[in-house]
């Protein structure tokens, strides 16, 4: 029965592939553009974020999973092409949730991040803010956020719901503390003159954003650097855990989210200060908020998605005989036999992340290989790891 299906579902996938030469050809699950380049992971990331998904009707989306499962079990309709399945499952990845398949709400998805999360930064980055208002932009920043993560998160390894909250919670804290306490310094700083103070008060949100997406990460994945990441093998079997291989993960996974709301809070406040000494903004002063609310969405839905795609999704790290990672699955891989010791990868898919978008969930893949043919040992070994962020 599984072989018919398999027939069925190749043959469909030829037929897909002779009737549409304009589109790759199609790949159930997965991304429609290489990853290995920052172009196709630009397209990727482009389409994750598509605000035009919020508008798909329920009609439209029952078609779209419909053509899926179609194509899935061999039945496909003759003249379906690829576009049509790549669209398909656009729609649905935007819309459904991966793990449960239950709409995700609106204001939530992924495509909805920008459109619904550029008035928060418009907030964040306006002039002259008061204790209250510096509160409060900080507080809907992060609790934005955390409905974000938590709507969009593993379902398949579910987390306690207070670790959601204890993640949410710090970044809160820490966000508005260091805001609070940054205005305060900048507005006794005697030295400065109003212009100047005005300038580095705008930039105060990234500080701010930044420490919050640090401690988000630390206490939502503190639990692992005691535990360690599950590490597999080239089939997918677990052989073991690593506590450094999640040290390293947790670490470049908070340098990234760290690099991440750098254009969206940075470059605003830049082009800004340049346009409010034009004549027209002068003459019209009235007009500074739509112009900065322009100037926000341009910096989101540009910045963003480029941001994200300077980094792979895959990346190594080379570690050379007698470092530190190297000891840690000796005994496992000895256990495991020869084909453990060929090819080993450690992965870890995080449950939440303070600035997620599909795609982009921190992971941390490590490769082992030995030489064909040749028993394992400390002094024959190159390792490799990667990281999918």
């Amino acid at each position: 029965m599984a072989d018919t299906a398999t027939t069925a579902s190749a043959a469909a996938a030829a037929s897909v592939a002779n009737a549409s030469t304009d589109a790759p050809p199609f790949q159930l699950g997965k991304p429609r553009f290489q990853q290995t380049s920052f172009y196709g992971r630009f397209r990727h990331f482009l389409d994750i974020i598509d605000p035009r998904t919020l508008f798909v009707t329920e009609r439209r989306l029952r078609e779209a999973v419909q053509l899926l499962e179609d194509y899935k079990h061999g039945t496909l309709r003759p003249g379906v092409t690829n576009e049509q399945l790549w669209s398909a499952q656009k729609i649905k990845q935007a819309i459904l949730h991966p793990d449960t398949n239950e709409k995700i709400f609106m204001p939530f998805r992924m495509s909805g991040y920008i459109p619904f999360g550029t008035p928060i930064v418009v907030g964040l980055l306006l002039p002259n803010q008061t204790l209250a208002s510096t509160v409060f932009w900080q507080w809907l920043n992060q609790s934005h956020n955390a409905c974000v993560n938590y709507a969009n998160r593993n379902a398949t390894k579910p987390s306690p719901v207070s670790k959601f909250i204890q993640g949410y919670l710090g970044a809160v804290i820490s966000a508005v503390s260091i805001a609070v306490g940054l205005n305060v310094l900048v507005q006794k700083a005697n030295k400065f003159t109003p212009a100047t103070r005005l300038l580095v008060q705008r930039f105060v949100p990234f500080p701010a954003v930044a420490s919050a997406n640090i401690c988000n990460v630390v206490l939502m994945r503190y639990g692992e650097l005691q535990e360690g990441i599950d590490v597999l093998d080239g089939d997918g079997n677990l052989v073991g855990s690593s506590k450094i291989a999640a040290r390293h993960a947790l670490l470049e996974t908070a340098l990234t989210r760290v690099v991440l709301p750098m254009p969206i809070l940075v470059l605003p406040p830049i082009v800004m200060s340049v346009l409010e000494k034009t004549a027209l903004l002068q003459a019209r002063p009235r007009l500074l908020l739509p112009v900065q609310s322009l100037v926000c969405l341009a910096a989101f839905g540009l910045a963003l998605p480029l941001a994200i795609s300077l980094f792979p999704q895959m990346s190594e790290l080379s570690l050379r005989l007698g470092d530190a990672l190297l000891p840690f699955l000796e005994s496992s891989l000895r256990v495991q036999g020869p084909k453990a010791q060929d090819k080993m990868a450690a992965e870890s898919r995080w449950p939440t992340d303070p600035f997620p978008l599909p795609g982009c969930e921190p992971a941390y893949f490590l490769s082992w290989a030995s030489s064909p043919g040749e028993a394992w040992s400390p002094e024959r070994r190159r390792t490799s790891g990667q990281k999918q962020r």
